[in-house]
């Protein structure tokens, strides 16, 4: 049972309030006047001098005047300022030193146990409304023997059911309410004392007190079911590597493999997801990725090619290995860029769909290439260039540092500059993006040029990563990689939505588990067919590996499966069908 006696009444809590709010609110009186013609005034002069140079009202010389005056005036104002910071500092010391004191202790704690006891109480009343009314209902439906009647009867208890539990989940709310109100109420005085320059600490308890009172355990699920399950697989694949290969998943050399898998991709993905934010995507990203490498591996090759293109065989090696490997690198940024905007001038101007004008760019791609190279591989590459442009420093290897850098310039584009704040305006409502002035067709334009740039890098590191061996089939998949990570990563189908945080993750998840997946199914030496005898062809080690490799192959297709629900449960809920 419930203790009563805990419970506040709305001015017992207003009481618990008052001494404190009347102890913080002189300190910030004394603060606001040493203010006024400090901080304050240094503001409103800021703001005056961004307003008269907007103003197109005023002639040149008005404006120049006007902005000298209150710079002159701004210059007193901040000496003013600085003046007083130290008093300001003090004062600011002194409050929050008391709210540490007594807020806690004389209010909130106070609330937050007169909220339990009510959430106690309301429980109780809850389970008690909740049996009289089965009572009801069931001493109802003794009296009745027409089905009609019986099933009008049900219909009422339904209804009085969910009623009852509407006006329970409704009075738990105003109690979780009034206890968020009381904490924040605390931060609102900071706020007043600091000028909503918390401290980190501050930051972080207010954005823990945020998750939890927001915190809905179905709406969790919903958002990050997907990384659960990959969670519990890479457990399962940490626990089934070890008897399969004898060997750990997570090693450092394991590691590195993964971020240097990574690197080339990453490239791709950033540049997808882009298109993805502009609720497009793209298609031929593999055939890029097969175009690009063809393109690296025939100028970065050692000598004369063996393969022709169009009848054509190449030499290139009278060029310095350092000539060949920017040349192949231009040549591969302009070959993705021109075919990524042909794909992107279609979806711009003509309105067509990226789905089938990147599909297009994919087959024409593919086709050109294999006819060019009657599909032959042209081998390997100059083993000098990888060695200057990629090179193993011990262990470590330094592809990673230029996908660390393509993550870095990719997040300032779109954080900070002005065609990225407009890719996520077009991306959210073209049509507003439009009205405000915004040119959706050089955005459109500009976001598949970004990403044919990035493909032709992601294409170029990736021949240096594999020393060349450059085919038109190289990349085949690829795409369907590159988009399922910026899902994965939170980049919505519905546009203007997105992360690099998210994509970097997405991409990091999926070479993670594939590579996980891959080392899970190599078969042991000890354990292949063909070194082992007859008679222990159906020994228990090799029963087991196919047995775990039945399970991998299980869990990829419950992966891929959560992808697709996710994806369509995400449109149907932004009602995109309707």
């Amino acid at each position: 049972m419930a203790d009563r006696s805990t419970i506040l009444s709305a001015d017992a809590e207003e009481k618990l309030l008052q001494p404190i709010e009347e102890y913080v609110g002189k300190i910030q009186a004394q603060i606001d006047e040493l203010r006024v013609e400090g901080s304050d005034r240094v503001r409103s002069l800021k703001n005056h001098i961004a307003i008269a140079k907007e103003d197109k009202n005023l002639s040149k010389e008005e404006r120049d005047r006007m902005i000298a005056k209150d710079k002159a005036d701004l210059e007193k104002a901040k000496a003013v300022e600085a003046s007083n910071k130290d008093k300001v500092a003090r004062l600011v010391k002194e409050a929050e030193d008391y709210l540490a004191k007594h807020y806690d202790k004389d209010y909130y704690d106070k609330v937050a146990a007169s909220c339990a006891a009510e959430k106690a109480i309301e429980n109780e009343e809850y389970e008690k409304i909740r049996a009289t009314i089965k009572t009801e209902h069931e001493q109802n439906l003794k009296k009745l023997s027409a089905a009609e009647d019986i099933k009008d009867e049900k219909y009422v208890y339904k209804n009085k059911l969910f009623d009852a539990e509407m006006a329970h989940e409704s009075k738990l709310q105003e109690i979780k309410d009034r206890r968020h109100d009381a904490f924040a109420h605390k931060y609102h005085l900071i706020d007043l004392l600091r000028m909503s320059k918390y401290t980190f600490g501050q930051k972080m308890a207010q954005r823990y007190e945020n998750y939890k009172y927001t915190f809905n355990t179905a709406q969790f699920l919903y958002k990050n079911g997907l990384y659960i399950v990959i969670i519990l697989i890479f457990i399962a694949l940490c626990i089934i590597t070890p008897v399969v290969k004898n060997t750990q998943l997570f090693t450092y050399t394991n590691i590195l493999n993964i971020l240097q898998q990574a690197s080339p991709r990453m490239f791709l993905a950033l540049g997808v997801a882009g298109l993805i934010l502009l609720t497009g995507t793209d298609l031929s990203v593999g055939r890029m990725v097969g175009m690009g490498m063809v393109t690296a591996t025939i100028i970065m090759h050692n000598g004369i090619n063996t393969g022709a293109v169009f009848g054509h065989v190449f030499d290139f090696s009278a060029m310095p290995a350092t000539a060949k490997a920017l040349f192949a690198l231009l040549m591969c940024v302009i070959f993705t860029t021109v075919f990524a905007m042909i794909a992107g001038f279609f979806m711009a101007r003509f309105k067509m769909h990226p789905f089938i004008s990147t599909m297009a760019n994919m087959l024409i791609i593919f086709g050109l290439v294999t006819y060019a190279t009657k599909g032959v591989s042209f081998g390997a590459i100059d083993s000098a260039i990888p060695n200057t442009f990629i090179p193993q420093i011990g262990k470590f290897p330094t592809i990673i540092l230029w996908a660390v850098a393509a993550v870095a310039i990719v997040w300032f584009i779109w954080n900070k500059t002005t065609f990225g704040k407009n890719l996520y305006a077009v991306g959210g409502n073209p049509e507003a993006a439009a009205v405000s002035g915004i040119s959706v067709f050089k955005v459109t334009m500009g976001a598949f040029m970004l990403a044919g740039i990035l493909y032709g890098f992601g294409s170029w590191l990736e021949c240096n990563r594999m020393v060349g061996s450059g085919s038109a089939a190289y990349g085949q998949g690829w795409d369907m990689d590159a988009i399922a990570a910026c899902v994965v990563g939170g980049v919505s189908f519905t546009g203007g939505i997105g992360k690099i945080s998210g994509v970097v993750t997405g991409v990091l998840i999926f070479i993670s588990l594939t590579y996980s997946v891959k080392l899970s199914r190599s078969l042991p030496s000890e354990l292949h067919p063909a070194k082992k005898n007859r008679e222990h062809s159906i020994s228990t080690p090799q029963t087991g590996y196919f047995f775990v490799v039945f399970i991998i192959i299980i869990i990829k297709l419950l992966v891929f499966t959560i992808i697709i629900l996710t994806f369509l449960f995400s449109i149907i809920i932004e009602n995109r069908f309707f």
